[in-house]
């Protein structure tokens, strides 16, 4: 089994050997904390054995739901949130090729749900009216405020478009096995189930029937990305540092943050990684970030962003570190023509691959950044692919896992999310949070 590469050379400036060593044993700790299921948020630990444990049947059921949808839809619907809805996308639109949403029969995916926003809810009940829609959505309890206005208002649609009966068989829930709002529902109404794991948080749940249903309609190899989770189960399950790449990321960021490095920008010079930054935001920062503690985690795309935030980047505030995920060969490869004219001054690089010009762009940048004063560690993956797709999930999973637990937070609960909801319920004039709205009301007339 092939392993992604943690490349940590940018880094070693910063953060000596003997540093790293020091942790040593504060790694294994956390190590038998996950293995024994004994420490904080022990309650969320299913995703770590998910991929070995996943039963035939259920994987079975998600290809053979996903082939039904594909040839239902010229639209696939994804209503969801969070981590309803961020490791599908993030999956989907990494590994499809640009420009060709809809090719081999695959239908066009598309999101709601993840905002509030009229103008583009609006707009997209008007696009789907001429369009064979089928709709995914995924939510614990059927009552997080984006999605289920969401909901509302497509279903809604779905029946005026096919009837009540015609849309029940479009509409495909992921939601609690037993409980809930969304359960209820669906069982009321005679949908579809998916079952989301009582054991694995949102932002944890990308490799089950949350993220791997939507992937499969886009026409991806869930069982390809499985195996690559599989493997990765086994290959970063080792206590030795420097045979591990998932401790060594999450030893590195947290020594990192412990000189002043309090802000970790994912950098990508593939932008079709966009959403796979994204997913990775909500990772690190919902699970780091409480306590008054966690790494500020952030992301830039490039070579785009440094014509805009290369700047601060190389001479800003020093509390920056960087992590460059790069693949080390394209799927396909173009070379930089050879006009026989050298007007633009780009004469000497013409015949070169654009994915060398790519790479040399990215290890000039991490000198300059290494050089200004910012940290790089840099993860390789041999292609773009589900296999690596899946590998990628779990190791940014186990390495997030280490590293709450290094910082000393529950890397598995979200307790800061409750009071923007409450303030929202209160001033929007939900029961039972009348006392919460006078109060706020009076605050924001002083």
């Amino acid at each position: 089994m092939q392993r992604l590469n943690l490349e940590t050379t940018l880094a070693r400036e910063t953060i000596s050997e003997r540093e790293l060593q020091e942790m040593k044993a504060l790694l294994e700790a956390v190590e038998a904390m996950l293995q024994e299921q004994d420490g904080p948020g022990d309650d969320f630990l299913g995703w770590l054995d998910w991929p070995t444990t996943m039963k035939p049947e259920e994987i079975e059921k998600i290809k053979i739901t996903a082939q039904q949808l594909r040839e239902q839809s010229e639209v696939f619907l994804v209503i969801g949130i969070g981590g309803s809805y961020l490791g599908a996308r993030a999956a989907i639109e990494w590994l499809t090729p640009p420009f060709t949403p809809n090719a081999k029969g695959n239908p066009e995916i598309i999101y709601a749900g993840h905002h509030l926003d009229s103008d583009y809810l609006f707009g997209l009940m008007q696009y789907l009216k001429d369009k064979e829609v089928t709709v995914n959505v995924i939510s614990k309890s059927g009552t997080t405020t984006e999605p289920a206005i969401s909901f509302r208002m497509v279903k809604a649609l779905m029946e005026e478009k096919y009837g009540r009966d015609g849309a029940k068989d479009r509409i495909v829930v992921t939601t609690d096995a037993a409980k809930g709002a969304l359960k209820t529902l669906a069982d009321s109404e005679g949908y579809q189930t998916f079952v989301i794991p009582d054991d694995i948080g949102g932002r944890y749940s990308v490799l089950t029937p949350v993220g791997l249903l939507p992937i499969a309609v886009a026409g991806i190899d869930i069982e390809s990305m499985l195996q690559g989770a599989r493997d990765a189960q086994t290959l970063y399950n080792e206590t030795v540092i420097t045979d591990n790449p998932s401790y060594q990321y999450a030893a590195y960021r947290n020594a990192l943050s412990r000189k002043g490095k309090t802000t970790e920008i994912m950098v990508s010079y593939d932008p079709s990684y966009h959403y796979m930054a994204e997913w990775w935001k909500q990772l690190f920062g919902e699970s780091e970030g409480k306590d008054g503690k966690g790494i500020f985690p952030a992301s830039l795309q490039l070579t785009t962003d440094l014509h805009s935030m290369g700047q601060y980047v190389q001479e800003g505030l020093r509390n920056l570190f960087e992590t460059v995920v790069r693949t080390e060969k394209p799927v396909k490869d173009i070379l930089v023509p050879d006009t026989g004219s050298d007007d633009d001054g780009l004469g000497y690089l013409a015949g070169k691959p654009l994915s060398l010009v790519n790479k040399k762009a990215m290890e000039g940048t991490s000198m300059a950044h290494t050089d200004g004063g910012v940290p790089v560690l840099q993860i390789t993956i041999p292609e773009k692919s589900p296999y690596w797709a899946g590998q990628l999930f779990y190791f940014f999973m186990k390495s997030c896992a280490i590293s709450g637990y290094l910082l000393g937070v529950n890397p598995f609960n979200q307790p800061g999310v409750e009071a923007y909801k409450a303030n929202m319920f209160a001033l929007l004039g939900k029961p039972g949070y009348e006392k919460l709205k006078k109060e706020l009301e009076s605050r924001w007339q002083e």
